[in-house]
C-alpha cells in the first residue's frame, strides 16, 4: 500500500482511520507517527479486535527498530520487516553495531 494508497484507504474507511489515530503515543512526533500509522494500517484487516494489541506491539517493534536502533530476535525482526515492506521513512538514522564501530577503528 502506497502513500497514495493509504489515503484512499483512509478516505473509505474513515471510522478505522480514526480509531488508529486513538492508537498515536503523545511522545510520538509526525515524522515517526506517520510511518507507524502506515504499518498499522496496512496491516489492520490482518488483526481481528482481540489481537488488535499484538499488531500494536508489533508496530512499536518495527518503529523502534528503525528509528532508534533497537534489535530483536531475527524472527521478529523478519516479520516487522516483511509486515513493512514498502513503507517508506524519510531521514531515517543509520546505526551501527559496537563491532561495526570496533572494526573500523582498528582497520585505520
Amino acid at each position: 500500500m502506497a502513500n497514495l494508497d493509504v489515503e484512499e484507504f483512509i478516505q473509505q474507511n474513515r471510522a478505522v482511520a480514526d480509531e488508529v489515530e486513538t492508537y498515536r503515543g503523545y511522545w510520538e512526533s509526525e515524522k515517526h507517527w506517520q510511518p507507524r500509522r502506515e504499518f498499522i494500517l496496512r496491516n489492520i484487516n490482518d488483526f481481528e479486535e482481540p489481537h488488535i494489541d499484538q499488531l500494536l506491539a508489533l508496530s512499536m517493534v518495527w518503529a523502534n527498530n528503525v528509528f532508534m536502533g533497537c534489535r530483536y530476535s531475527t524472527e521478529l525482526l523478519e516479520k516487522v520487516r516483511e509486515m513493512a515492506e514498502g513503507i517508506e521513512v524519510e531521514d531515517a538514522p543509520v546505526f551501527k553495531t559496537r563491532d561495526e564501530i570496533m572494526k573500523k577503528q582498528q582497520g585505520q
